[in-house]
């Protein structure tokens, strides 16, 4: 799983995108993350966190009718 959304504030970890504030480099899965890293957010350890499934949009066209 690449991202992680926090349960209190919705803050999505990315793993391609790290979190570079905190000195996680780009690339760093969730799992690997330090025990004492938390929600840059709103501070919630990362128990909090759920794997994120991003919704997907889907587009509905409609035939021209002539």
């Amino acid at each position: 799983m690449d991202k992680w959304q926090c349960g209190r504030c919705e803050y999505v970890y990315d793993r391609q995108e790290g979190d570079p504030e905190n000195d996680i480099e780009q690339g760093t899965p969730f799992e690997e993350l330090p025990k004492q890293w938390v929600c840059p957010e709103c501070g919630s350890k990362k128990n909090r966190f759920k794997p994120y499934e991003e919704e997907r949009e889907t587009e509905y066209y409609k035939e021209d009718e002539e």
